[in-house]
């Protein structure tokens, strides 16, 4: 465990606890044989048990199960579809209207927990494959018509059937997100060779530009708030395309510095130089040094389109020489610029951030009280955060390409407790182990049944390293209260982000096709209740969709019990190893439909 600082606890004192040599060698040779014997016996031997209504324990366990109370869970009122618990609606009205805190994450307490299963909107069908997906979705997964009918204009989306249709359209697109990519490529070769990885997309839409980039090579994190238009990052996910809830306002989004290779904004209506350049500020954070920041939309090339733009040419021209001077004072430089998309690039050469030494300097250099990783919860300052002079191999310039970066210690595991490139390496190969296990447990793996994933709490990455050949992506989880690894993830060209699991993760319901973690409850359990975490689980995942639970033999009678309360189908089976200190669960979630009517609360 750590502090939310992102520095480990304190080590005890190891020479007080030393003994001799020669007792120490019985010891290890007995281990050695008992480990021996435990391997050879197991090894060839494979079981597979049927939860039932109370998991047994093996005989010979040395553990004592935890032991639950039967549960039963009600079903939450059908107007609770798309409940969201951090960032409802039904609770804006209790936050401010100033830089839309109401849309940043408001958790509900303790006393107003829902503890019932979220149902599916009714007519709800299992999501088309992907890639079809891409293109289109099932109406009545995602029944918004009232983005239809605001948004036809821009070819977001459109109606036909029983389908939504994405034709690739965008607000600054309209010849289609295609077109608009190969633009960018002309003036990012860089996109193009395996530099640019990892991208962010603020104000995403329906997800269109992070779509079109996946057959690039391109793995983008796609954001936007729970606002107006009800279900951007939904439709995203439906679709089968990296998403997530958030937004720039009041705190820093839930990232670690210098991650993203680029960041895109095609007119996402942040106002990117009004309070002292906040927000801009917390792009530089999180792009690392050499990374991209593309802009379409006001103020770019305004001479020619000012005047769709409710104003003049004069407030157009000050607008975008006031964001280029704000921009140069954080040691970001205009890389290339066409029609109506500007590049700028973000200096690999620290002595630029020379000029914040000058006292007058706005903005001006964050003291060292501020951790650059920390991100859950943290305000944002108006201030530039330097990146360290020590990660000389972490810039864009430095940093293998993909695919090979996926695969090389990232510099940055030097600062993860515990952390070097020969751990770097057991973990890598660990993994190549455990898919090969797990996916002959769960052979839909790697099948079109499987697309979105998360790990929910990672280390290294190394599930999704191990299936990056699939057609599925990873989000990968990183505890605020764990080792801060979440920087070697990005490092490695995956994508993730930090949670606290005793809260709601920042996604609509039904957005998961799978979920994996391991040993999250023996790490956690001290902080976060398991039947909320369990509940938590339900709610994201899709209905036939799959959990995978590696935990203790001490957890896994109780969350047998809960997942059973919550409809799940499971069974136990061995872990690769065949220990019996350790269990896997293999769940999949019912399809099942509301037999409630709407209710103003739900309990």
């Amino acid at each position: 465990m750590k502090h939310k600082d992102g520095k480990p606890g304190p080590q005890g004192d190891r020479g007080s606890r030393a003994v001799p040599i020669s007792i120490m060698f019985v010891v290890l040779c007995g281990f050695s044989f008992y480990l021996g014997g435990i391997f050879c016996s197991e090894r060839n031997r494979f079981e597979t048990k049927i939860v039932a209504n109370d998991v047994q324990s093996p005989k010979d366990s040395s553990v004592t199960p935890l032991q639950i109370k039967p549960i039963k869970f009600a079903e939450c009122s059908s107007d609770y579809q798309d409940y969201t618990p951090c960032t409802d609606p039904r609770r804006w009205k209790k936050y401010g209207l100033h830089r839309l805190t109401l849309m940043e994450r408001h958790c509900p307490p303790i006393s107003e927990r829902k503890e019932c299963l979220v149902p599916p909107p009714n007519g709800y069908k299992v999501p088309i494959k992907w890639p079809q997906s891409r293109n289109e979705c099932w109406y009545r997964n995602v029944p918004y018509n009232w983005i239809n009918q605001q948004k036809s204009n821009q070819n977001w989306l459109r109606k036909e059937g029983d389908k939504f249709l994405f034709p690739g359209g965008g607000t600054m697109f309209p010849r289609g997100v295609g077109a608009y990519v190969d633009l960018m490529q002309d003036l990012i070769p860089e996109m193009t060779d395996g530099t640019v990885r990892t991208a962010i997309d603020t104000g995403c839409g329906v997800a269109s530009w992070g779509g079109d980039l996946l057959d690039r090579g391109i793995l983008t994190v796609s954001l936007a708030p729970r606002d107006n238009h009800e279900a951007q990052v939904q439709f995203a996910l439906e679709r089968g395309i990296p998403a997530i809830l958030g937004i720039i306002s009041t705190q820093r989004l839930p990232f670690p510095s210098n991650s993203f290779d680029m960041a895109h904004c095609s007119r996402c209506l942040i106002p990117w130089t009004e309070f002292g350049g906040i927000y801009l500020l917390e792009i530089h954070r999180i792009l690392r040094p050499g990374g991209f920041w593309i802009l379409s939309g006001p103020p770019v090339n305004y001479e020619n389109r000012w005047r769709g733009w409710n104003t003049t040419v004069e407030e157009q021209k000050s607008d975008y020489e006031k964001l280029q001077d704000l921009l140069a004072s954080m040691c970001f430089k205009l890389y290339n610029k066409k029609d109506d998309i500007a590049v700028w690039q973000k200096s690999s050469d620290n002595s630029c951030y020379d000029q914040l030494a000058n006292p007058d300097a706005y903005p001006p250099k964050c003291d060292d009280s501020l951790e650059p990783d920390s991100a859950w919860y943290t305000p944002l300052r108006p201030c530039v955060v330097v990146p360290s002079p020590k990660l000389e191999k972490s810039t864009l310039t430095s940093i293998a390409k993909w695919p090979k970066r996926l695969h090389v210690a990232p510099e940055r595991i030097s600062d993860v407790y515990g952390g070097s490139a020969n751990t770097f390496k057991h973990d890598d190969s660990k993994w190549k182990v455990r898919i090969k296990h797990y996916k002959k447990l769960l052979p839909a793996i790697g099948s079109d049944k499987i697309r979105n994933v998360m790990d929910m709490n990672t280390a290294y990455g190394g599930f999704a390293a191990a299936v990056v050949d699939d057609p599925l992506w990873v989000m990968n989880v990183v505890s605020s209260y764990a080792l801060n690894t979440l920087a070697v993830v990005f490092d490695r060209g995956l994508i993730g982000t930090y949670h606290d699991w005793c809260e709601a993760f920042s996604t609509y319901p039904r957005t998961y096709d799978l979920l994996y973690l391991d040993g999250l409850f023996t790490a956690e359990s001290h902080r976060c209740d398991m039947k909320y975490v369990l509940l938590e689980m339900d709610r994201i995942l899709r209905p036939n969709g799959y959990a995978i639970i590696r935990e203790s033999s001490y957890f896994v009678d109780a969350v047998a019990s809960i997942a059973k309360a919550m409809r799940w189908g499971c069974r136990k089976e061995d872990t690769e190893y065949g220990i019996e200190k350790e269990k896997i669960l293999i769940c999949q979630k019912k399809l099942w439909y509301s037999s409630n009517k709407p209710s103003s609360s739900s309990r």
